[in-house]
């Protein structure tokens, strides 16, 4: 077979294909490596852009052709949610935070 012949036969389907991979849970990587806890966040995520009001009609259209491969690379990502502990900045800080709450209303603070 001539490599010109290849290259339109398969070209297409191989661009494709790296489009649909590069594209597979955009917002499932990203709420995953930003430390959001539960399942399918990327999901929940996807499903809040298209119901606020804030988000531009231009990206909503995007938002709805990722979610459903967000849903799938969220359910490959769902056993590692379910074994997980966040360890974020933001998780700590909110530890913290409700940890001297609860030491402030038990002992007031001086006036």
């Amino acid at each position: 077979m001539n490599v010109t012949v290849m290259m339109k036969i398969y070209f297409p389907k191989i661009v494709l294909s790296s489009g649909i991979f590069v594209m597979c849970g955009c917002s499932s990587v990203m709420t995953h490596t930003g430390g959001q806890e539960g399942y399918y966040p990327g999901t929940k995520a996807s499903y809040e852009m298209l119901t606020d009001s804030d988000t531009s009609w231009g990206y909503k259209p995007f938002v709805a052709l990722d979610m459903p491969l967000t849903a799938v690379m969220d359910t490959v990502l769902l056993p590692w949610d379910m074994f997980r502990d966040d360890k974020s900045l933001k998780s700590r800080v909110e530890a913290s935070e409700s940890k001297n709450l609860a030491t402030n209303s038990v002992i007031p603070p001086a006036q």
